[in-house]
């Protein structure tokens, strides 16, 4: 089963590969549909960069997303506890936005700002806890890593929304520990 998910990968890596220059930003009417499938974190930011920080609360790792008939979302998540690799199930929906609750860590709303679904996806999620708000922006690949387009992209995005450069994380250099527990679950 490992191998026929190593092909499938790599299958889907090179068609989107070979159509890269093809394919334009999508930034309204998603189709989650297109979602669905594995999914690499690479860029992690926050206004609030203790949050995602090693140990960090929200430090996490996506694995899979998977479109379900009801319109809402699963994630496959691994969040790093120690050493330990926990997994987080996610959905609902309710127009544009999706909602997840977090028993440590309040109500959170996000919403997809872009894909090209092919090759990356830039989620706004905004956490509330207890009267305080925090942001989060989550880039994710189909690879392990993404261009470094991609990633300027990403940092404009952020800067967008008042989160500053130096609290964008890059995950890709964690890879090893973040593919690791891929390979627990």
């Amino acid at each position: 089963t490992k191998m026929k998910l190593l092909l499938l990968s790599l299958g889907l890596t090179l068609i989107c590969a070979h159509t890269e220059g093809t394919h334009d930003a999508v930034t309204s009417n998603f189709d989650p549909s297109k979602y669905s499938g594995e999914w690499y974190s690479i860029l992690l930011a926050s206004d609030h960069k203790e949050k995602i920080e090693e140990n960090g609360s929200m430090r996490v790792f996506v694995e899979y997303i998977h479109a379900l008939k009801n319109s809402s979302l699963g994630f496959k998540f691994h969040i790093i506890i120690g050493k330990k690799f926990s997994l987080l199930p996610t959905n609902q929906r309710s127009s544009e936005l999706y909602s997840v609750f977090f028993t440590d860590d309040g109500h959170n709303t996000f919403k997809v700002l872009e894909t090209d679904y092919c090759n990356h996806i830039i989620l706004y999620l905004i956490n509330e806890n207890h009267g305080n708000t925090v942001q989060l922006m989550q880039l994710y690949g189909r690879a392990p890593d993404v261009s470094s387009e991609v990633k300027h992209k990403f940092v404009n995005v952020c800067e967008k929304y008042g989160i500053v450069k130096e609290n964008i994380l890059d995950l890709t250099t964690v890879g090893n520990l973040c593919l690791s527990g891929r390979a627990l679950a």
